[in-house]
């Protein structure tokens, strides 16, 4: 009933695939983001390629026409932000008029009906930085479509209807579609697609594993119950109290699934143990309840801690998976300890009697065991040795690993979106984008104007200026308002008074020139050394800012050569530059550069890479650069974009998964210690756990996987499972050596039931969860191939390392 019930939530379910929510709402990278995308007025982008290896390249009148019937069907697609659609149709070419004057023209009004038309267009392109390596590639191959959306969670059904429309192209280009949104929400939606094929098909897994081993239907359907009860009352439970569904929580399904299976299995491999003919269901199962409650109790308590841990981090989604995996893992114990008494005594006689038939699986596996146990303990030197040498390995390993991830490579080599991203930004500037905002104080202007409204000698005046200041406009409307107030009051005043509110229209004048920052020459120079910093990195492809704007329509006014691409001398010229650009079709991409009183300016950064190993180097480099080339005291700088964000929330992960591992460590430690009461056995119970936490992220420096969120998530997992044979070995040696008093009776004791109950174990989950391996998104793949290694590392060190270390330190071990 409780199964049903939580099931009965489960269609309530609310899904959420976007990383920024990886961030807390109030997490200050995260809030200036969101304060970007609204001062600057920006969207997420879907970017669309076409690409053309032919001789003539992108520039021909077929593709130049599918590309702008393409264009105009996107425009048309709900949630898409038509008019800041950037393409070769929906731009203006800047050339010059008459002496003084400049020209404004779409790029592509009509389609050309020839070669020359065409060429004439991609000469038009080449002349305009702003365009160049963004919407047309250098090599003229390739050119693109910016489709900016309302909704970042739509982008997966944009990007559907996008290919629709690409399929009905008469064009025999390469299309290609990427961008973080997509890459984000396609991973979303195919990664619940995947919850649903590989949940079901690692329980498949386990289950024939399992028949492998007990050859009795009734009896391996047992553990089966109890993995998808507590799948479905941990999801329900998560549903059920409001959680949405992130990328992280995807996974309890499948991080559960092998731990509530294992009490189980051990349950079953002693009853099956056990078990004749002539046996009473109950005293044996009551037995095997006995010798297997406290090693269960530890392992389910120290597994819980594990995932518990993961709540000291500072990503939520990361909190709720590890609260709820917690909790589902005390919940499979005490579903386990109730449930499987009450099933197995249940069972028909006749139902348990292929039991004592032994598959040959078993008899091999019953075969090698006391084989294991007894080379380990004749060789103990080469084994001391073996493991040294792999923990020495390890820890060299450990220096290799880098700490590094990208949305896009969640995905296959092998994916469209992987294909997509890699062409793409083989021929473009980039598709990556991230913002560089610079920021100009105006506190001292602000301090400037009150302390002058102070000094009005019209009291009527002042009062009026003072609740303008009042306000809760931003300063430059209420400049704007205190022009106007000034200018009725002229009007209305007499000839006594004049002359002071002229002044202080003059000094409103001088501080909104002075507010204007990024008007003056000095600033935009500013922002060139920003951009060639930026491009000397070598991981930015381009950047678009308002000084490019301000070059290419001062070219323009002059000459048109390039000796005049620069900035003016004065201010007065760069506000008639940007005076002129506002004729343009499309005035509102100079408010997605800089801000209305332009004392705020962003720099669109465009990276080729999205890994956040090469945004933090772009990082840095700016920083070393404005080390030694500070900013005046006025003006400050951040950074903002999804590329930026995705780094912060990577690095905020990794400290806080570093941290809840460190914890987890010693709460378990000092919980061994006690649970054993002996240090010594608390100390053996953790080698296995670090051993095997050492060769795993040993083993990723090795082969040069990347540290990124599967990796990460994997440490609670590899603490929580890596524990459970340790303790199991432990408190089975312990009791065995109560009732012989001898260890070689215990050892040998040890390698028959035990050691079989862990090798099935490990068997059952490593070979349960190899269906992952054949997933199309690779955190899957990490998932399952690094928890089979977990399994078997964890089991190796178990029964090979831990029989001698007991042998090593009997005296004091079993000294009570």
């Amino acid at each position: 009933m409780l199964t049903l019930i939580a099931g009965a939530l489960i269609p309530n379910i609310t899904i959420d695939t976007d990383p920024e929510n990886m961030l807390p709402k109030d997490q200050p990278a995260r809030v200036f983001h969101n304060e970007v995308k609204d001062r600057f007025n920006l969207y997420d982008v879907i970017v669309v390629g076409a690409v053309n290896q032919g001789a003539d390249g992108i520039y021909n009148p077929q593709s130049l026409t599918a590309l702008h019937q393409l264009s105009k069907g996107i425009s048309k697609i709900e949630g898409v932000v038509s008019s800041d659609m950037m393409d070769i149709s929906t731009v203006d070419n800047i050339s010059q008029g008459k002496s003084g004057e400049i020209r404004f023209e779409w790029m592509m009004r009509e389609v050309p009906q020839n070669e020359d038309e065409a060429i004439e267009i991609s000469e038009k392109v080449e002349r305009l930085p702003l365009l160049q390596e963004t919407i047309a590639s250098a090599d003229a191959k390739a050119a693109t479509i910016y489709v900016p959306i309302k909704d970042k969670d739509e982008s997966y059904r944009i990007a559907n209807e996008i290919d629709l429309l690409i399929k009905g192209l008469d064009s025999e280009d390469d299309y290609h579609v990427t961008g973080l949104p997509v890459a984000e929400d396609t991973f979303g939606f195919e990664m619940f697609v995947q919850m649903g094929i590989s949940a079901p098909l690692a329980a498949l897994m386990i289950f024939i594993v399992m028949w492998v081993f007990f050859r009795n239907l009734k009896f391996v359907v047992a553990p089966m119950i109890i993995a998808m009860a507590t799948v479905i009352i941990t999801m329900g439970a998560l549903i059920g109290m409001g959680f949405t569904v992130h990328i992280m929580s995807s996974m309890i399904a499948i991080f559960l699934m092998p731990i509530a299976v294992v009490d189980s299995v051990h349950i079953m491999s002693e009853f099956a143990d056990r078990y004749k003919g002539e046996s009473n269901k109950r005293s044996v199962i009551k037995q095997v309840v006995d010798h297997l409650f406290t090693p269960m109790l530890y392992t389910s308590v120290t597994s819980a801690i594990g995932f518990f841990s993961l709540m000291l981090t500072p990503i939520p989604p990361v909190q709720i998976f590890g609260a709820f995996v917690g909790f589902g893992i005390l919940l499979a114990f005490i579903l386990t300890i109730i449930f499987i008494p009450a099933y197995l005594v249940t069972l028909k006689d006749e139902s348990l009697a292929s039991l004592q038939n032994k598959s040959d699986s078993n008899t091999k596996l019953m075969k090698l065991l006391p084989k294991v146990g007894n080379s380990s303990l004749a060789k103990n030197k080469l084994v001391i040795v073996g493991f040294t040498g792999i923990v020495i390995l390890s820890i060299v390993g450990l220096s290799k690993i880098q700490i590094n991830d990208n949305p896009v490579r969640w995905f296959k080599e092998s994916h469209d979106i992987r294909i997509a991203d890699k062409v793409l930004n083989e021929h473009f500037a980039g598709t990556y984008n991230a913002y560089l905002v610079l920021d100009a104080d105006q506190t001292a202007l602000k301090n400037k104007w009150f302390e002058t409204v102070k000094a009005i000698k019209d009291n009527e005046l002042k009062e009026s200026l003072n609740n303008i200041l009042q306000s809760d406009e931003d300063f430059a409307t209420k400049l704007n308002s205190s022009i106007i107030r000034l200018e009725d009051a002229l009007f209305e005043t007499s000839n006594e008074n004049t002359e002071e509110i002229e002044l202080l229209l003059e000094q409103i004048d001088s501080i909104k020139s002075e507010q204007a920052y990024f008007q003056q020459p000095d600033a935009l120079r500013l922002i060139d050394g920003l951009q060639q910093t930026l491009k000397d990195s070598g991981f930015v492809g381009k950047t678009n800012t308002l000084s490019d704007v301000v070059k290419t329509v001062t070219r323009e006014l002059k000459s048109g050569k390039a000796e005049d691409y620069k900035v003016p001398q004065s201010q007065a010229g760069v506000a008639q530059a940007l005076l002129q650009y506002q004729s343009s079709h499309r005035p509102q991409d100079l408010w997605h550069m800089v801000t209305k009183d332009y004392a705020s300016t962003a720099l669109w950064v465009q990276l080729k890479s999205g890994d956040n190993q090469d945004m933090m180097k772009v990082v840095n480099h700016v920083d070393e650069y404005l080390t030694a080339n500070p900013l005046p005291d006025n003006v400050s700088v951040k950074w903002a974009g999804k590329s930026y964000l995705n780094m912060v929330w990577q690095d905020e992960m990794v400290a806080g998964m570093l941290k809840s591992l460190v914890s987890a460590f010693v709460v378990v430690l000092i919980m061994m210690v006690v649970l054993f009461r002996s240090v010594l056995f608390g100390v053996l119970a953790m080698l296995p756990l670090s051993i095997t936490i050492l060769f795993i992220y040993g083993l990723i420096g090795w082969i040069g996987k990347d540290y990124d969120m599967p990796i990460a998530v994997l440490s609670s997992l590899t603490l929580g499972l890596s524990i459970d044979f340790a303790i199991h070995f432990l408190e089975r040696s312990r009791a065995i050596y109560k009732q012989t008093g001898s260890f070689k009776q215990t050892i040998n004791s040890m390698f028959k039931e035990p050691a079989s109950a862990i090798s099935r174990n490990a068997i059952v989950i490593a070979i349960g969860f190899t269906p992952l391996l054949f997933a199309p998104l690779v955190p899957y793949i990490t998932v399952g191939f690094f928890l089979a290694t977990i399994m078997v590392v964890s089991a190796l060190v178990t029964l090979i390392l831990l029989p001698v270390l007991l042998q090593a330190t009997k005296r004091f071990a079993f000294k009570d």
